[in-house]
Order: C-alpha cells, then structure tokens, then sequence
C-alpha cells in the first residue's frame, strides 16, 4: 500500500537540514521509496529527495519519463563521481518551492554512484536533464535549494512571498 506524503515547502527549517547516509537498503527504506515515487507523480514532479516529506534520509527518486509511461528510478547514498566542466542551464522548478521556476546553470554530464531499489551498488552516467534532475535532488541532501543559486534579491522575494501563502493558524476564540 503506497501513501502520497505531505510535501514541505520552503520557509521551512526541514529543507536545510544534511540527510543522513542510510545504513543498508531495507523493507522500511523501500516503503519510502514507494511513497515518495507515489507523492511526486501525485504532485506532477520528475524528481523528490526524502527530506521533502520530512525525512533526513539520503534518498532521492527520480522519473524523468514523457508520454505517461512510468521508469522510476530511485538512488539511495547517492555521490557524484565525475561531472562535466560544460554547464547546462535549464528552468529549474521544485515541489518545495512551489509556482517558482529560474534558470540554474549545472554540469551538463555527471557520474553517479548509489545503492538502487534493491541495495545494489550502481553507477549511472548522466547527461541533460536526468544529470540536471540528479544535482537538484542531490541539493536537497544538502540543504540546497535551486533558489539558493539566485541572487540574494530574487531569493528572499521569493521566499518573502512563500511565506504568506502558507495558511494563517485558524483562528477560534474560546
């Protein structure tokens, strides 16, 4: 039974937190891959790191795939090997940062080394927008937000703006 997870978004302290390398690939870490594949294709997204739904587990998953045929792809302890010196831009979104997109300039290629779905250890060479999608979701490992590329000026207007989305408490007078 997969579950759609809360998705945090930013201003939020969860987000900066480093996630934690996970022990070994288990039935508990699978569950959240699960459920963190299930809330981004419910959210629309291409990309989800564990620490979006809250948890400070170096997990990242990943489907760039069109035409609504499915290939997950989950990464667990993910680290980049190599990466190109040839950078790439694309317009960068997040589901932590939502309604937000900006040009990030990122390495156009790089090498992945990680424990898949089943704990094997792999390594994926990556280029274009999976290579892109990687760093982002390996950003959020770190505390990093594509946001944080920006100028300091576009940041805090948009984080200045995220924060007044987010629901005022309800107010009841007892």
């Amino acid at each position: 039974m997969m579950t759609i997870r809360n998705i945090i978004t930013e201003p939020n302290e969860i987000l900066r937190q480093v996630s934690k390398p996970v022990q070994a690939v288990g039935n508990e870490e699978r569950k959240l891959m699960d459920d963190m594949l299930e809330t981004m294709y419910a959210a629309n997204g291409i990309g989800l790191a564990a620490i979006q739904i809250g948890i400070p587990k170096r997990i990242i998953v990943i489907d760039i795939s069109k035409d609504g045929k499915k290939n997950p792809m989950c990464f667990v302890n993910p680290t980049i090997k190599n990466k190109d010196k040839e950078k790439t831009t694309y317009e960068e979104g997040c589901l932590s940062v939502p309604n937000y997109f900006a040009e990030v300039d990122r390495p156009k290629y790089c090498e992945v080394e990680y424990l898949d779905y089943n704990g094997e250890n792999k390594i994926l060479e990556a280029e274009g927008l999976l290579a892109t999608c990687i760093q982002h979701e390996m950003d959020h490992l770190e505390g990093i937000l594509f946001i944080d590329y920006l100028s300091k000026l576009k940041k805090t207007m948009i984080v200045k703006k995220l924060s007044k989305r987010k629901n005022p408490p309800d107010r009841i007078i007892v």
